[in-house]
């Protein structure tokens, strides 16, 4: 049997080969990530060791982002066995396995081919497609969220300049009335300069009749006696035209990638969203982040996974932990854990229960939430084991 350990990079990979025995048979093959660099690593692999084939060769390599698949695609399609391990696992081993510093891909590659001889092939299945589509998209979505509100957060700035009365007159300057404004007179001297006729017309149909003479009345009064500084208005509309457009835009790619969500959801899982505090946005960000659920044996390894379990610090026979959690794995399964806790304490007894007992022993409210996430994670696992609603206790 034969060993091969590749460490994953953006543009070339290096892999390693070795024995049964552990010696070493191919101490470096560099290859690019493409069609050419693979043709050049199976190649080197097969003049080495002439008598092997894809059944006595089993790969290791690191999940290093996203660009691991191409390789692990092509690997599989040709009969390969392929174990892919969280990087966390390989770190772990490099320090038992060698005391030198220095870190080089020649080394990293020999030491993953070491650990799959040691530990044995955790042999990884073909990912599927569904839920790698589902994960593609919800972190898509998770960009646009947060492009949004950075282009949110530079409206507020300039209108803190220019116009601050602004956001006192309505309860969100970013509903369909504000951003109606913001489109056509986001300025003092916009507003003053527009008829009172068409500023009328624009609030009315923007507010679906809600916003009425006496809101344009009281814009006006504010655009009048507004406080904000008098140079650069020019170019501050400008901007702020620009930038509510964008968040219009956004807006609107949102709620089309949220029904290509909800589709291939539906598809997978209908069970997720009769959890305390998982709604429809965090249900598919769950499911595809954890992906199938059977890669876990118990609740304590996807607690693992997430990287909500508490961290701690050994030295000898003292151990030391100090409730913060280890940040393993994926931020985006953690978001969406950390947000579904925070609102499940106000819509489940039993959790809220837990978190006050918490509270009353001292604990910090994220030491007491980041309990109430383990929680979830335990009520998730089983739900998506046993492919059932949640029952309360």
């Amino acid at each position: 049997m034969y060993f091969l350990g590749v460490d994953i990079a953006k543009h070339n990979h290096v892999a390693a080969l070795i024995d049964s025995n552990g010696e070493v048979v191919i101490k470096t093959i560099k290859f690019t990530n493409d069609s050419v660099g693979y043709s050049k690593l199976i190649s080197t692999v097969f003049s080495a060791i002439p008598d092997a084939d894809s059944s006595n060769i089993v790969v290791a390599m690191e999940a290093t982002g996203h660009y691991w698949l191409s390789l692990f695609s092509a690997l599989t399609d040709d009969g390969f066995a392929v174990s892919v391990y969280n990087p966390f696992q390989i770190k772990s081993f490099r320090g038992a396995f060698t005391i030198r510093k220095q870190k080089t891909d020649t080394i990293d590659a020999v030491i993953i081919a070491h650990y799959i001889r040691t530990f044995g092939a955790n042999i990884t299945n073909v990912p599927d497609e569904a839920l790698l589509s589902l994960k593609q998209l919800t972190r898509y979505r998770s960009d646009l969220v947060k492009n949004t509100s950075a282009a949110k957060n530079q409206i507020i700035a300039i209108l803190d300049k220019v116009f601050p009365e602004l956001a006192s007159l309505m309860s969100n300057v970013f509903g369909e009335t504000g951003k109606a404004i913001l489109q056509i007179a986001p300025t003092p001297e916009k507003v003053l300069a527009l008829d009172s006729k068409k500023l009328l017309e624009i609030v009315t149909k923007a507010s679906k009749g809600r916003f009425k003479q006496d809101f344009v009345d009281r814009l006006t009064l504010a655009a009048r006696n507004s406080f904000g500084i008098k140079f650069t208005t020019k170019a501050c509309a400008f901007e702020l035209s620009q930038l509510i457009n964008t968040i219009i835009f956004l807006e609107e790619q949102i709620a089309d990638l949220d029904y290509e969500i909800k589709t291939i959801y539906s598809e997978l899982d209908e069970f997720l969203t009769t959890i305390p505090g998982v709604g429809e946005v965090l249900a598919p960000i769950i499911l595809a982040e954890i992906g199938d659920v059977n890669r876990f044996s118990d609740p304590a390894k996807l607690v693992a996974f997430t990287g909500v379990d508490p961290s701690t610090n050994q030295s000898g026979q003292k151990v030391s932990g100090d409730e913060k959690i280890s940040k393993r794995g994926s931020p985006y399964l953690r978001y969406a854990i950390h947000t579904a806790a925070f609102v499940a304490i106000s819509n489940d007894e039993h959790l809220r229960e837990f978190y006050d007992r918490k509270k009353a022993e001292g604990k910090h409210h994220y030491v007491a939430l980041a309990g109430v996430q383990r929680k979830l994670l335990q009520i998730i696992w089983a739900v998506l084991k046993e492919q059932r609603p949640y029952r309360p206790y």
